[in-house]
């Protein structure tokens, strides 16, 4: 069903476009942010694909008119941004302009009440935003993420056990769900005005939304291709309904 013509403008956001260093990360990438792209536009959605490499100010700027805004998985955030230190285990590289443009885009998003969507790193931008920390490695037990595989294999499944009566539950028709994972952080310390709506078995967090706001986060992925049948199209008709709500 197409979006009014006053409510149809999705910004999807990642941290940069090339991942020159690494062409099977780039290349898997593509394949993610392609699914979202795709389901948001089967769903009406007018897509600015946008990297916030470009900085804060650009980002900002091209992201103004937006109606809805997806944040989607990407590099570990640096950990300056939520009081932490680097030299943690599997540290990623950093991208610390993008880090800043997208902490910036997702607090002005959520002080607007502009609807949001965040996917894996997406989460730890909108719990950071917000005052919140990060668990910044979970470990190699397997269960989030697997190591020493190709790019494709990395993604684990696992249960999660959704809240009742949270918006997550309504979408994902839980009470547990299975998800792809990739991530070897999570949430520490909550951010401001953030509900835990789904948890992994081993007690991380999997979903939060924000008490007032319209503003949703997944840690897994439901726009991977082993990915529950429906999923990505759930979580982004999730974000249809706060854009209804919003307006």
């Amino acid at each position: 069903m197409p979006f009014p013509s006053a409510a149809r403008r999705l910004a999807v956001v990642e941290a940069t476009r090339f991942r020159g260093h690494d062409p099977a990360y780039h290349r898997y990438v593509q394949h993610l942010v392609g699914g979202v792209i795709a389901e948001s536009r089967a769903q009406g959605w007018d897509v600015d694909r946008l990297a916030a490499e470009q900085g804060t100010a650009g980002l900002l700027a091209a992201t103004d008119a937006a109606d809805a805004v997806v944040v989607v998985g990407g590099e570990d955030l640096h950990p300056r941004f939520y009081g932490g230190e680097t030299g943690y285990p599997n540290e990623s590289r950093h991208l610390e302009v993008a880090d800043e443009a997208q902490l910036e885009l997702v607090a002005r998003t959520v002080a607007r009440g502009v609807p949001f969507l965040g996917i894996c790193r997406g989460l730890q931008v909108l719990d950071v935003a917000l005052g919140g920390s990060l668990v910044p490695d979970l470990g190699d037990d397997g269960v989030h993420v697997r190591r020493g595989v190709p790019i494709e294999q990395v993604l684990t499944s696992h249960p999660v056990v959704l809240e009742p009566g949270s918006r997550a539950e309504a979408l994902l028709g839980g009470p547990v769900v299975e998800v792809r994972s990739a991530h070897h952080q999570a949430v520490g310390r909550l951010g401001a005005d953030l509900l835990v709506t789904g948890r992994a078995p081993d007690g991380h967090v999997e979903l939060i939304e924000h008490r007032t706001a319209p503003a949703l986060a997944v840690q897994f992925h439901p726009e991977d291709r082993g990915a529950p049948s429906g999923q990505l199209a759930a979580v982004l008709g999730g974000l249809r309904a706060l854009v209804a709500a919003a307006a």
